[in-house]
């Protein structure tokens, strides 16, 4: 029992660990109330800030991938317990990140700037939208599950896990990933985009759409033709088609390989 309860206590912690960052996340970005942020003068010399940045952003693509994909949870489920596998996997994604907001070097310098107070309050209407659209779609998941607090919870009253099933809420009928779209809008909707923020948003968009290839990938292995259906006839991120898919198929292909199998 005691087991049991340091294990929900861990599963918490990493939780808690999550939100936090993921708070932080959105002021990184904004450039508003953290002490580091995207934007800013630049404090060393072009070049080896963009090295900085560059190791950053690839410390946690290669986390968030290496950690998702089936060998590595083969074997990483040989040491760690299954019922904190997930937390363990958010933990380690919070600390990736934690590391990328501590370690960013500010490149100088200005790509575009919007100066009208409408078309920039649109903008951050579009940013505030973007990080509240990957909040819900955790939700409509099945955010504790994708988070790794039902699988310690249920470990905690002796209750065996059963994975989350299928479905395709509205958003998943027309994008299959429409928790990456929300991240994109927010990485983007930038009034004023300097060099590091361009950076971030093409590193990450690029990274976005990697990781897409190789969860689909795992996803058609697994699903079989129900999955190269859902791929056929719902468009990967932007909603181009006009078909909506019938609710009750399958979800989008990031989202569930992160719910079932803690990947992104």
């Amino acid at each position: 029992m005691v087991r049991r309860v340091l294990y929900f206590v861990y599963g918490c912690f990493s939780y808690l660990l999550f939100l936090g960052t993921f708070l932080y996340a959105i002021a990184f970005v904004g450039g508003f109330g953290v002490p580091t942020t995207l934007d800013g003068r630049a404090s060393a010399p072009f070049a080896s800030a963009l090295a900085v940045d560059t190791l950053l952003l690839g410390v946690f693509a290669v986390q968030h991938s290496v950690m998702a994909r089936r060998w590595f949870k083969a074997r990483w489920t040989q040491i760690v317990p299954w019922a904190i596998e997930r937390s363990t996997y958010v933990l380690c994604a919070s600390l990736a990140l934690d590391l990328l907001f501590w370690g960013w070097r500010p490149l100088g310098g200005t790509v575009w700037t919007i100066a009208h107070p409408a078309a920039r309050a649109l903008i951050w209407a579009v940013f505030g939208y973007g990080w509240l659209q990957v909040l819900v779609m955790t939700f409509l998941i099945n955010h504790f599950d994708l988070f790794g607090l039902r699988q310690v919870w249920l470990h905690l009253i002796g209750r065996h896990y059963t994975h989350v099933g299928f479905a395709t809420p509205a958003p998943y009928r027309f994008v299959r990933h429409p928790l990456y779209l929300g991240f994109l809008l927010a990485f983007w909707a930038a009034p004023t985009m300097t060099a590091a923020h361009l950076v971030f948003a093409v590193v990450t968009t690029a990274y976005i759409v990697l990781a897409i290839q190789f969860e689909e990938h795992d996803l058609a292995r697994e699903h079989g033709r129900a999955y190269e259906e859902y791929r056929r006839t719902v468009p990967m991120l932007l909603p181009l088609s006009t078909r909506a898919r019938p609710a009750g198929t399958l979800r989008s292909a990031a989202d569930v390989q992160h719910a079932r199998e803690a990947s992104r």
